[in-house]
C-alpha cells in the first residue's frame, strides 16, 4: 500500500461540521455564529446585494441600452470549415452538427467567407454572405437557401 493508491484519496473526504452538540465540540452553544443580532437568528440575515440600507451598487449605476426580445441568433461558421467534406456533398446544418462543425442551429445558420474553399459542395444554410456565395459557386458548388 502507498500514499497515492489510497482510495479515496487521503484527505479528499472531510467530515461536516457538527454544529450545536454540546460545548466540549468547539461548536456548541451559539454554534458559531456568535452572540445575538441579525445573522444569530434562524432565518437571518439580509437579502443579496443589500448595503445596510445605504442604496445599493445596482441602483447606483446608470442603465444604458435595451435587450431586443425579437433579435435571431445565428450560428455563423466559415467556408473554410467545409473542407472536410468530400466532393458532391449536400451539406446541410443536420449534417454540420453531426461532424461537430457547429454545436446548434438556433435561429439559423450563416455561411460567411473568410478562408478558402477547395471542395465542390451543394451547400444548404438560412443565409449566406455574398463572398461566401462567390467563393462557393467559384469552387464549383452550389448555395442555396433554405
Amino acid at each position: 500500500m502507498k500514499l497515492h493508491t489510497l482510495k479515496p484519496a487521503a484527505g479528499s473526504k472531510k467530515a461536516p461540521k457538527r454544529v450545536g452538540r454540546g460545548t466540549g465540540s468547539g461548536l456548541g452553544r451559539n454554534s458559531g455564529k456568535g452572540e445575538k443580532g441579525q445573522n444569530s437568528r434562524t432565518g437571518g440575515g439580509v437579502r443579496p446585494g443589500f448595503e445596510g440600507g445605504q442604496m445599493p451598487l445596482y441602483r447606483r449605476l446608470p442603465k444604458r441600452g435595451f435587450t431586443n426580445i425579437f433579435a435571431k441568433e445565428i450560428t455563423a461558421i466559415n467556408v473554410d470549415r467545409l473542407n472536410v467534406f468530400e466532393n458532391g456533398t449536400e451539406v446541410t446544418p443536420e449534417l454540420l452538427i453531426q461532424n461537430g462543425i457547429i454545436g446548434k442551429i438556433n435561429d439559423g445558420v450563416k455561411i460567411l467567407g473568410n478562408g478558402e474553399l477547395t471542395k465542390s459542395l451543394t451547400i444548404k444554410a438560412h443565409k449566406f454572405s455574398k463572398t461566401a456565395a462567390e467563393k462557393i459557386e467559384a469552387a464549383g458548388g452550389k448555395a442555396e437557401v433554405i
